[in-house]
């Protein structure tokens, strides 16, 4: 079957067949709470901080410290990981969470001051644990060197796909029907359930670096790896900015109410173009794919500079989409390929912490964007990260391994 990237065999690697791998489907289940906590835990932090204060300056000034944190520590916790192994550590993380948001939350009820508050929201961040690298590791730990990693990573982006699209719905609601702190509490809560059902899954567990074994740190400043931290920055850029286009755009045509309908587009196209993309055995190199895929990103956005209506924004919101999902499933293919074992779990968190610092910046930037000019400045904004990422895409196929 011809494609744009190449021949496609018939999928001898399904998703059923990554499941049958021993111990598999238990630890990707094990996940899924988990994954839907973290999901829920920014947005969380919000209702919980401004019910208390009524101001979205506090909420944002305690989430904007959670958020560099976990962006911070999250690589230096993951160091502890592969040094000690995930069955000693994420205990550990979980409970150090626990404790941080417990007080993050006694503390907002009870009213006080902002900077602690945000000391707290930091020491919640710092700990927050790394699921998703951890369970990318023990796919990588069970499936490595064969065609069905791909397949098992596109199942991983799937599941942190909708766990994103489920969670802040569900802390919205609950927050919003009951207390603001209810929706910190049951983030809280689903994330220390799933943690601790992986946790006591030994067997899929990669294991801790063998004592005397060479951290292989240098393998981390590679130009490949750097590369691929570079286009998650350039993902995270893009992602940024459109949150804040597509919220002003619904609210410069007097339908704010349609700015999450809208920006959920994009995310819907993903999850069923990365289901499509991870059952299907690519020939083409996955360098070669990963670049096609960003100049597919940076091609889908320039029809958002001429939308003027919903409807058209709508189309045109649902073309990056298309290529968010293959990137996500690429980028955890190469990175795995790029770096040593010994350092896995480090490196799939600095690949998140890359998207997480561009996502930050992009917000920043294309807000100040906006409020000069007008929506579709902010979809320039997206166009320019998109651009970004395919020059460091660029930089990841002509660099050695």
């Amino acid at each position: 079957m011809p494609a744009l990237t190449g021949r496609i065999d018939a999928p001898a690697n399904t998703y059923a067949a990554v499941l049958r791998t021993p111990g598999a489907w238990k630890f990707y289940l094990a996940a899924a709470p988990a994954r839907i906590g973290i999901a829920m835990t920014g947005l969380g932090i919000v209702w919980l901080v401004h019910g208390s204060t009524g101001s979205y300056a506090a909420a944002g000034s305690v989430t904007g410290g959670f958020a560099v944190a976990e962006a911070v520590a999250g690589p230096q916790v993951a160091r502890l990981i592969d040094r000690f192994g995930q069955t000693r550590m994420l205990p550990v993380t979980l409970l150090a969470h626990a404790t941080t948001m417990a007080l993050l939350i006694g503390l907002t009820v009870s009213h006080a001051s902002l900077w602690s508050l945000v000391v707290a929201g930091v020491l919640a961040g710092g700990s927050l644990p790394q699921l998703s690298a951890q369970t990318g590791a023990r796919w990588s730990h069970a499936l490595r060197d064969t065609p069905l990693l791909s397949t098992a990573f596109a199942l991983e982006a799937f599941s942190v796909g909708v766990a994103f699209m489920v969670g802040p719905g569900l802390v919205g609601i609950v927050s919003s029907s009951s207390s603001p702190a209810i929706g910190s509490v049951l983030a809280t809560s689903l994330l220390l359930s799933g943690g601790f059902l992986l946790a006591v899954q030994r067997g899929t567990a990669p294991p801790p670096r063998r004592s005397g074994q060479h951290e292989s740190s240098q393998r981390l400043l590679h130009k490949r790896f750097v590369g691929l931290v570079g286009t998650n920055v350039g993902i995270g850029l893009f992602f940024g900015s459109m949150q804040v286009s597509v919220t002003a755009f619904a609210v410069a045509r007097g339908t704010p109410g349609l700015a999450g309908p809208l920006y959920s587009i994009t995310s819907l196209v993903s999850l069923f173009a990365g289901l499509l993309y991870g059952a299907r055995r690519w020939r083409t190199a996955p360098e070669t794919q990963f670049v096609i895929a960003f100049v597919w990103l940076a091609v889908s956005c320039l029809p958002l500079l001429a939308v003027h209506s919903p409807l058209t924004a709508a189309f045109a919101l649902a073309l990056p989409g298309l290529a968010i999902a293959p990137f996500q499933t690429l980028s955890a293919v190469l990175t795995e390929s790029a770096v040593d074992s010994a350092v896995l779990t480090q490196a799939f968190t600095w690949v998140n912490s890359g998207g997480a610092a561009g996502m930050a910046l992009g917000s920043a930037f294309a807000g100040w964007v906006v409020d000069g000019h007008s929506p579709q400045y902010g979809f320039a904004v997206a166009l320019g990260a998109a651009v970004t990422a395919t020059a460091m895409a660029m930089t990841v196929k002509f660099s050695g391994r």
